[in-house]
């Protein structure tokens, strides 16, 4: 099996369907499937970003208990393990989850999952996953209040399982990426790693305002491609991207997984990375998404580079780090 590493992995957009059952039936629910399929995941006619994040609605209803929140964790942590993945870092945002619990519960309720999920992996066979977190901080107007005690939560759990943050939501001139300057300040002060979503719905302006505040991986980043001198500017300074190649489809920044530049990319010596985004979202995974790109050609040297830039990029500690290097020559 290959191994794989997933730097850009949204929890509340990767709820495994068979988890989602299990919820429902716990409050006395169920849905039919096409129900189910219609509310988690988007249909190839989705338009846009706005459309896809309205997906994520429905799952965040089911992750408002410590108890849910451990469960979806250890079980989502498990099929990831079954997809041959040794490394993977979770993003989501301890304020979505907030109608009984505080940030803080939150953020123990996913790494009491890790727990649960490193308990029950001692007991299996093969290469072991290793699992950290990304606290988002909302790109949404009115939410700075509850941006910074995600940003002294992360203070908090640093090094316990939290080892980054990001900042996702729309992308639009309303909630620029400059107009979060002040967070990334205090971040880089407390010694807090972080990633920023750029160059998905905007373009290579918002990756510049990304870069400005002192990012070295952009979540998505793909439409550096319609800036050379931004192309020249990440591959100079050794920028990870966080390339999502279905999900970017799936919000319209291509039409043909044919127009995907990730081997493109690779050839103009950026860092780039492959991951899935939303494994609900988009009904993916990353052995779908390697899949995707061998049919346009990804060859294995390539997939080794890949692999390697994701052990580069990661916000794990160099014992950790070693580990994967190590496995790749296994």
């Amino acid at each position: 099996m290959k191994k794989l590493i997933d730097l850009h992995l949204h929890l509340d957009g990767s709820l495994p369907y068979q988890t989602v059952r299990e919820l429902l039936a716990k409050e006395g629910r169920s849905l039919p499937e096409a129900d189910l399929r219609k509310r988690l995941s988007v249909s190839p006619d989705c338009r846009n970003l706005d459309e896809y994040l309205d997906k994520f609605n429905f799952p965040l209803s089911l992750m408002q208990t410590a108890e849910n929140l451990r469960l979806i964790v250890r079980e989502l942590l498990a099929e990831l393990r079954g997809q041959g993945l040794v490394y993977a870092e979770i993003r989501f945002a301890p304020q979505k989850h907030t109608e009984t619990l505080t940030q803080a519960e939150a953020v123990q309720a996913v790494l009491d999952g890790r727990d649960d999920f490193y308990a029950w992996q001692k007991g299996q066979e093969g290469d072991d996953l290793h699992a950290n977190f990304l606290l988002c901080l909302m790109r949404l107007v009115g939410q700075d209040e509850a941006n910074w005690e995600t940003l002294r939560v992360a203070k908090e759990f640093k090094d316990q399982g939290v080892a980054g943050l990001d900042l996702a939501g729309p992308e639009n001139e309303e909630v620029a990426n400059r107009k979060y300057a002040p967070f990334f300040q205090q971040a880089r002060e407390w010694g807090i790693p972080y990633t920023i979503h750029a160059g998905e719905a905007m373009g290579p302006e918002s990756m510049r305002e990304a870069l400005a505040l002192g990012t070295k991986r952009i979540g998505h980043g793909i439409r550096c491609q319609e800036d050379p001198s931004l192309v020249k500017e990440l591959a100079e300074d050794g920028i990870t991207l966080e390339c999502c190649a279905s999900s970017n489809l799936n919000t319209k920044v291509f039409d043909q997984i044919a127009e995907y530049p990730l081997r493109s990319m690779l050839g103009q010596n950026l860092r780039v990375t492959l991951n899935t985004d939303n494994m609900t979202v988009s009904v993916t995974n990353l052995p779908r998404e390697y899949q995707l790109m061998e049919e346009q050609g990804l060859t294995k040297s390539e997939e080794k580079q890949l692999y390697l830039n994701s052990v580069r990029a990661a916000f794990a500690s160099q014992e950790e780090k070693d580990r994967l290097l190590a496995l790749l020559e296994k």
